[in-house]
């Protein structure tokens, strides 16, 4: 099989979206042995964003499978002395490494470096444009919790605007014939091209009603979020989870992470109810991207 670029969720057919999260549950179930699949592989990881989950599990995962990591530090590289990133890349690139694992600030990054480059590229996420791999482990997680995948009822709460991963859950909910809806702050909101189709919430108790999940999206300060709105306390208010608030049993709760504490949800929510997933979703990351490996690679 051809090595393959993961770029984006529109660069998935639904078969290939299948594939990948049924080699995802086989790995968790360790009913293969994966340590020497991508033995002898060498894969460079530039994040040009701090990362803690996404980077660690893409190490883990690569580490699992037998590969030699190779971490580029964007603080320590010659970057630093004045060489653009495309020149580093295209010297990283010729050096022939399997495949490159790369998060930037610049939406279509690695879809660009995947023009210049003769090996796969991962995409780790990208701006505020997609977070692929996100949006595979999300939905490893939901198949564990619901047993399927297609017609599910999700609600993305929160900062959409400048989110990644709700652009790619937006894209895979097409796929998979979701009925999905939104909820957040009108300067939240994307382009209408975005959610066209895609129904509007009016209030938090129509978010939560009648859902199979719950996405919350954190409020991304680095991304000027904050000037969107009047106040964090305010938000909190209107649109965050707190203690009073009535979930309902057959509703589960996700986060991509890092969470904002009493923002987005409430510390006792996030800590002690039953339906939250995050921890799940955050272990499901290993599995979901050694599938991911194995897609573009084997």
């Amino acid at each position: 099989m051809k090595s393959r670029n993961f770029l984006s969720m529109d660069n998935l057919t639904k078969e290939d979206i299948e594939h990948i999260l049924q080699k995802a549950l086989i790995y968790k179930e360790n009913v293969v042995n994966y340590s020497e699949s991508l033995k002898d592989k060498n894969i460079i990881s530039i994040f040009f964003e701090n990362s803690t989950r996404t980077r660690t599990s893409f190490e883990l995962a690569a580490k699992k499978m037998g590969a030699n990591v190779i971490n580029i530090d964007y603080q320590k590289s010659s970057m630093q002395k004045g060489e653009t990133d495309l020149d580093t890349i295209t010297n990283l690139n010729a050096m022939h490494p399997d495949a490159f694992v790369i998060r930037h600030f610049y939406s279509g990054y690695p879809m660009f470096i995947s023009k210049i480059s003769d090996v796969p590229i991962i995409n780790a996420g990208d701006g505020s444009n997609e977070h692929p791999s996100q949006a595979m482990l999300d939905l490893m997680t939901m198949y564990e919790t619901k047993q399927r995948i297609e017609n599910l009822n999700v609600c993305i709460i929160g900062d959409i605007l400048n989110s990644r991963v709700a652009k790619s859950h937006m894209k895979m909910a097409k796929k998979l014939n979701w009925n999905l809806s939104i909820y957040g702050p009108k300067t939240m909101l994307p382009k209408q091209e975005w959610i066209n189709g895609i129904k509007i919430e009016n209030s938090l108790t129509d978010a939560i009603k009648n859902k199979d999940f719950i996405i919350l999206l954190r409020i991304q300060l680095e991304r000027k979020s904050g000037s969107n709105l009047s106040s964090l306390q305010e938000y909190s208010r209107f649109f965050g989870l707190r203690s009073e608030t009535t979930i309902p049993s057959e509703t589960y709760i996700m986060h991509p992470g890092p969470v904002n504490r009493d923002i987005e949800i409430s510390s006792d929510l996030l800590d002690t109810h039953n339906n939250i997933l995050v921890t799940k979703q955050v272990q499901n990351g290993i599995f979901a991207r050694m599938a991911i490996y194995d897609f573009c690679l084997n």
